[in-house]
């Protein structure tokens, strides 16, 4: 069962993790789209019709309908196939079948190199090896209980409000504001997101916004770094960034930003387990076993990959340090504290005992 359809209390039960906003966030626009559905059909003979006997709820099974059997079909995209999307995951050799496209555009279903099936067995594919813990419980309902690895997960980053570029940050950004951790395999962690670059410039740094009026008359931000314009936003100042002498320096702000940010997440995640552990469920309750079951498994899941992402973080602020005070003249012996202090305080990290 899809996260949507759970109840506040089971709902609870996210706290501290990556799934919790992604969950509040999508019954919100679920509430928008409804509204929006009415409103536009409120005139139509059908919507006169039919108002007495639809719901939100409705909605919501529509909804869940499409998300969880919704294919990424090869050359087609995101799309429904009558019998195949009925077809249940199985992760690893245990996939059975896969769906493809035949020269005439026709959806096919085939069986893996090396599998058989006899009568009666069950035909599965896969909806992607590769999908995380939270991204399969949100679009799907359910974790592979073999599962051993979150796999990935987004976290959001924020500019303060005191920051006087905060608005024209996040307008001239043209990405998501976070960043997306990731398994790599082998005990390496790795990790994605141009937001970040975003808080670790300032105007001290050569950043700049200006205004500009269009021919229409119209204002429009505009963003400078070092006299460019950033027209392609965070990723065009990460590749600025990476071409400057001081690119050990924005990579060291960065990864402090990035460990703070973990630590916080990993703090309501820590700080909330026992008392969902203790959280009655089952028979009598309004929490479900298989719920409770799946909510403490994520939760799992996503502690370690988190404590796993800051030992990484601190293993390479360490080593930026290192590398610092080699090729730099003595400093006072508190200068590390001062300057990550500033950067963590500074884009709202306010925890800086862990430097």
């Amino acid at each position: 069962m899809l996260p949507t359809f759970w109840t506040p209390d089971e709902l609870h039960l996210l706290v501290g993790t990556t799934l919790a906003p992604a969950v509040s966030s999508k019954i919100k626009s679920l509430h928008r789209e409804y509204d929006l559905l009415c409103t536009s059909a409120k005139q139509t003979r059908w919507y006169q019709l039919v108002q007495g006997q639809i719901a939100f709820e409705d909605w919501l099974q529509v909804d869940a309908m499409y998300r969880s059997r919704a294919l990424d079909f090869p050359g087609i995209g995101h799309c429904m196939v009558p019998c195949i999307d009925l077809a249940n995951h199985q992760s690893g050799e245990a996939t059975i079948a896969m769906y493809e496209k035949d020269d005439d555009g026709n959806a096919i279903l085939l069986l893996r190199d090396g599998k058989q099936i006899k009568e009666g067995q069950e035909v599965t594919i896969t909806y992607g090896d590769e999908k995380g813990a939270c991204e399969m419980m949100f679009s799907y309902g359910f974790l592979d209980e073999n599962m051993e690895s979150a796999e990935t997960l987004f976290l959001g980053l924020s500019i303060l409000d005191e920051d006087p570029y905060r608005s024209a940050k996040i307008q001239a950004a043209d990405c998501a504001p976070g960043f997306k951790l990731v398994d790599a395999g082998d005990g390496e962690i790795d990790w994605k997101g141009d937001f970040i670059w975003l808080l670790c410039v300032n105007s001290d740094d050569g950043l700049r916004f200006e205004l500009a009026r269009t021919i229409d008359g119209d204002e429009e931000v505009h963003a400078v770094f070092h006299d460019q314009e950033l027209t392609g936003g965070a990723a065009q100042l990460y590749a600025l960034l990476g071409k400057s002498d001081l690119w050990d320096v924005y990579r060291l702000r960065a990864v402090a930003i990035l460990q703070q940010r973990v630590f916080d997440q990993v703090q309501v995640l820590y700080g909330t387990q026992d008392d969902m552990e203790a959280i009655a469920h089952g028979d009598g309750t309004e929490i479900r076993n298989r719920v409770f079951e799946q909510a403490m498994q994520l939760r799992r899941l996503e502690f370690e990959l988190l404590e796993r992402a800051y030992e990484d973080f601190e293993k390479q602020v360490s080593g930026f340090l290192s590398f610092c005070f080699r090729l730099r003249p003595p400093m006072p012996k508190d200068h590390r504290q001062i300057d990550i202090q500033y950067w963590t305080s500074a884009q709202g990290q306010t925890d800086s005992s862990a430097w």
